[in-house]
């Protein structure tokens, strides 16, 4: 029994054989071989019965001892639909496809090009490849790429496409780097889309030029040696196409090109000046296949046994947090060449961490107070590199961050070598807007009139008797009232001439126009909130290269630190002991090869600092919107008389600056870097600040399409000649005129400081505001004046002298009377900005230049040749010198700022200048009162010979009538008041207004 027991285990669980995998076959149904007792399997006895013979007991141990498995599926070399679809979403069968596409591109391009030459010869090849052998056919075969080159470029250019078939190229391009990158420039469906349309309509445009060809009356001959460029299948549709509708073809084919754009480029207005950026989305069922396929491989990396080494580092991104920042701290960075564990310096973040940052955003101000302030304006400022911030935080290269907003300490890492940190400015707290102080916008305010150290008057109280302080006006200085007066003014000299005191209200210079509003922050383009363009590793990489760079030529780092602006990145080096600056100014060129960036300028010491400064330019450059300047609160609340907002500088602040206290400005830099945009952008700083009673534009623009369109605001904020149609100077004959007339309108007005007593603008439009000052004295309230030329090489190579005296005369004497300059360039040479000139414009700007010696010409110091342009810009204001991102204002904009002010109420004219005599005549005879009778004897012969060799000029007739030069100049003079010559033009001869000696003999008979 004790045998039977032993060789009869339990029909329960053991440990070879569990009860799972048993119970799951006996639920299964067998299809060969008996049934298994159940009866052993479902009940758990622990042993038979000791009274059972040996032969039962042999049988019922005979099914478990030798159980019948069911057949498994046979795994055969073919995969079935499951293996099929796993292929498909093979990563490596991906690679494969995709790196196919990409060579087939390529093989196309090269097998098409070849076709365009040797393409009449391939045809016979290719034609009697069914009966010759294929090497017999290769070897006769011209094609680059083969018998099989030859056949592609024969089925897709002569017998489908033509030549369109060239667009079938970036369609598979296209097709394999969006498969091998998961990623591509544009979108798959764009080019698709794009490249068939273009296939077809070429293909069908060509064939009717070929069919035009053909037709009766042309050559044949031609037309057959062209037929390669419509193909087949273009040839043909182009035939029917005519022998339906004839020339209608070129009709259909413009209207499906036109259709093609409207509804491709979602064309909804007639302004073909901005199209819609194109789409460069991807397609949803593909972006959703690739996230799923990465899920997938995500999900069955994270099932597989966890290796029993601990994991490398992940690497640094701008979207993760740490989990524990504490354990990042001690890590080091690496250095690529080696590849060992290097002492490279630390990096630390001074700014808000990452939930601050979430949270933080800039306000946007309306430049202006309105009357009658309604909701606020939607919130589209900007926040300063936040998602830089978030990189700071997640990073592993040695990372620590500061918690503080303010935070001026730094944290170094466990490391040595120099201590490396990085300085964002963080948006400010938005502070509540003042209320306006009336409902009358009126931008002078007490502490405008007042001077810096003066105390504010305190409020003046109504005189109790007109005696107490008279007015004198025995001695008027002026007869008549000046137009310019305001019209209140002119009504309160009229109802009574005799009054000696003053109304006790005070003189509101903007009453004329008192509904005028200012524009609005919704007429600019809103770009959004600017993201940061400049990643962890990128500055990582650029710390690393200007150390190691450094570290070739023995120079010690002590510390650096990073300050990220919108188009530079300042890194602030701190030298060790006993190394010489000149040495580190020595390395520009070595630094600039080292980081293979251009426009690298190194500042050797940087002013007011101990450190040393090197400005590398960012991979993505950002912009700086004309929106975000003037919401800022900085311009919006800025008590400058005339502000001026710029840009961004190094360090993202909006850099505001005040004209008055320039007092003028020289602008100059290399075509296309920006001094258009620049110019728009002052002008559209001071229209958002400035009211039409208190700011005008005398504009000159001898390239004529830059500043036209500012012709809207004649009536408000521009200023010209009396008599002269057009507000925007764009002749080079009247600069002068207009230039001499500001000179006359300067010296009327200090004359009218030297009789109020006053010693500047702001002090005399006080007085007369406070009715300090009788109009009837020929006192009135003075504007500034804003004089703005675009391109002053162009008055200088055609007026020369007679420009640069009125300038330079405007430059050092109008600061006081409120007349600023404003002159830009593209050709900084030492003939175009002179030295007078560049004398008396103490601030100057310079955009990008093409030469070290133009930087200096405008900057009297080196730096503008190495900047990056698109609006980079460097202010220099006496030793100062800023590097500011100039703002980015489009002509949309620009135009719709002009229309929302021209459309409102405005002034009867602009505003009038003095009159310059001799302005619409001649600018040196005078003789506009000369006696026919006084006429020289020789004046018919005079014009005669003027006529006849069609050249106004002195020495011709000195040569010709052998007279002196006297002479000869009275006979110009005589000729000019005839209208027989034009006005006098410098250096050139005068124009010839006479064209004939037959018209010439009847002027003279008509004088007689």
């Amino acid at each position: 029994m004790a045998d039977n027991r032993y060789k009869n285990p339990p029909a329960g669980p053991s440990a070879n054989r569990p009860s799972e995998p048993k119970a799951n076959r006996r639920n299964e149904p067998r299809t060969n071989g008996p049934a298994p007792e159940p009866a052993p399997a479902a009940r758990p006895e622990p042993r038979p019965a000791a009274n059972v013979p040996k032969a039962a007991r042999a049988a019922q141990q005979a099914p478990p001892a030798k159980p019948v498995k069911p057949p498994r599926a046979p795994r055969g070399p073919l995969p079935g639909v499951g293996n099929l679809l796993s292929l498909l979403r093979d990563r490596r069968f991906h690679l494969f496809v995709g790196f196919g596409l990409l060579l087939g591109s390529l093989y196309l391009t090269i097998a098409f090009t070849s076709f365009l030459f040797t393409g009449h010869a391939d045809q016979s090849v290719v034609g009697a490849m069914s009966t010759i052998p294929v090497r017999e056919a290769g070897a006769e075969s011209h094609n680059w790429l083969g018998l099989l080159g030859a056949w592609a470029a024969e089925l897709f250019i002569y017998k489908l496409f033509g030549v369109a078939a060239f667009a079938l190229i970036p369609i598979v391009f296209f097709l394999g780097y969006k498969i091998v990158f998961r990623t591509a420039p544009v979108s798959v469906s764009y080019t698709l889309a794009l490249g068939l349309f273009s296939m077809a309509w070429l293909s069908i445009l060509l064939g009717y030029v070929v069919v035009s060809l053909a037709a009766p009356g042309a050559d044949p001959v031609l037309a057959h040696r062209l037929d390669f460029l419509c193909g087949g299948a273009g040839f043909e549709a182009a035939s029917w196409l005519d022998s339906l509708i004839g020339w209608g073809t070129v009709l259909l084919l413009a209207f499906a090109l036109i259709s093609f754009v409207v509804f491709f480029f979602n064309v909804t207005s007639l302004n073909l000046g901005r199209f819609r950026s194109l789409s460069t989305e991807d397609d949803a069922d593909e972006d959703a296949e690739l996230e799923a396929e990465i899920a997938a491989e995500q999900a069955a990396a994270a099932v597989q046994p966890v290796a029993a080494v601990a994991p490398a580092a992940p690497a640094i991104t701008l979207k993760t947090r740490p989990a524990a920042p504490e354990a990042t701290a001690t890590s080091s960075a690496t250095v690529a060449a080696g590849g060992m564990q290097a002492t490279g310096p630390s990096l630390e973040l001074d700014g808000d961490d990452e939930t601050d940052e979430a949270q933080a955003f800039v306000k946007e101000y309306e430049p202006a107070p309105r009357p009658g302030t309604g909701l606020p304006l939607s919130v589209a400022g900007t926040v300063a590199a936040g998602a830089l911030g978030t990189a700071a935080a997640s990073s592993s290269l040695g990372t620590s961050v500061a918690g503080g907003a303010l935070a001026a300490a730094s944290v170094p890492l466990a490391v040595s070598g120099p201590a490396f940190s990085i300085e964002m400015p963080v948006a400010d707290e938005p502070a509540a807007p003042a209320p306006p102080a009336s409902t009358v916008p009126t931008p002078l305010s007490l502490a405008d009139l007042a001077d810096e150290d003066a105390p504010l008057p305190a409020p003046r109280s109504p005189l109790p008797t007109p005696a107490v302080r008279p007015l004198e006006i025995t001695v008027p200085g002026r007869d008549d009232l000046d137009p310019n007066a305001g019209a209140d003014i002119a009504a309160v000299a009229d109802e009574d001439e005799d009054a000696d005191a003053m109304p006790n209200v005070n003189y509101d210079p903007t009453l004329d126009l008192s509904r005028f509003q200012f524009p609005t922050l919704e007429l600019l383009n809103d770009y959004g909130t600017p993201k940061a363009q400049v990643t962890k590793e990128e500055l990582e990489a650029n710390k690393d290269r200007i150390v190691e760079t450094l570290g070739h030529y023995s120079i010690a780092i002590a510390s650096i630190k990073a300050t990220i602006g919108p188009t530079v990145t300042l890194y602030e080096i701190v030298p060790e002991a006993g190394v010489r600056i000149s040495k580190i100014k020595s390395l520009e060129d070595d630094i600039a090869l080292s980081l293979a960036a251009l426009g690298i300028r190194i500042i050797a010491p940087i002013p007011g600092k101990g450190t040393i400064g090197i400005e590398v330019p960012n991979t993505k450059k950002e912009m700086v919107s004309i929106r975000s300047v003037l919401g800022s609160e900085k311009f919006a609340r800025s008590e400058m008389d005339l502000p001026i907002a710029f840009g961004r500088t190094i360090t993202n602040e909006v850099f505001v600056a005040d004209l008055a206290k320039m007092p003028h400005l020289l602008m100059a830099g290399a075509t296309g870097q920006g001094k258009s945009v620049g110019l728009n952008v002052i002008l559209a700083s001071l229209l958002y600040k400035r009211h039409p009673a208190q700011l005008k534009f005398v504009l000159v623009d001898p390239k004529k399409v830059e500043l036209s369109i500012f012709n809207k605001i004649e009536r408000h904020y521009l200023a010209k000649l009396p008599d002269t149609e057009e507000p925007i100077i764009t002749d080079t004959k009247k600069v002068v005129n207009t230039l001499n007339s500001l000179c006359m309108e300067m010296d009327r007005r200090y004359d009218l400081l030297k009789e109020a007593g006053c010693r500047n603008l702001k002090e005399y439009n006080a007085k007369f505001i406070e009715r300090r000052l009788n109009p009837r004295k020929g006192h009135r309230f003075l504007p500034f004046i804003v004089l703005v030329i675009d391109e002053l090489a162009d008055l200088m190579m055609t007026a020369g002298k007679e420009v640069e005296t009125p300038i330079a005369r405007l430059a050092q004497l109008a600061r006081a009377i409120g007349i600023h300059l404003i002159v830009a360039t593209q050709r900084p040479s030492v003939n175009v900005i002179t030295g007078i000139i560049k004398a008396n414009f103490p601030c100057r700007i310079s955009f990008k230049v093409t030469s070290k010696i133009d930087s200096r010409t405008i900057l009297d110091t080196g730096g503008a040749d190495q900047l990056i342009g698109q609006g980079d810009m460097l202010f220099s204001a006496g030793s100062d010198l800023i590097r500011v991102q100039c703002a980015f204002i489009d002509t949309p904009e620009v135009d719709r700022v002009c229309d929302y002010i021209g459309e409102q109420q405005g002034y009867s004219d602009a505003y009038m200048l003095p009159e310059v005599a001799g302005a619409d005549g001649d600018a040196g005879g005078g003789n506009e009162d000369m006696d026919p009778s006084e006429r020289d004897s020789m004046f018919e012969d005079a014009a005669r010979c003027i006529v006849l060799h069609q050249q106004g000029s002195t020495s011709l007739l000195q040569r010709k009538l052998k007279l002196g030069y006297n002479r000869a100049g009275r006979l110009i003079d005589q000729l000019q008041h005839a209208g027989i010559v034009g006005p006098f033009e410098g250096s050139k001869a005068r124009d010839v207004l006479i064209p004939d000696e037959y018209q010439l003999e009847q002027l003279l008979n008509s004088m007689k």
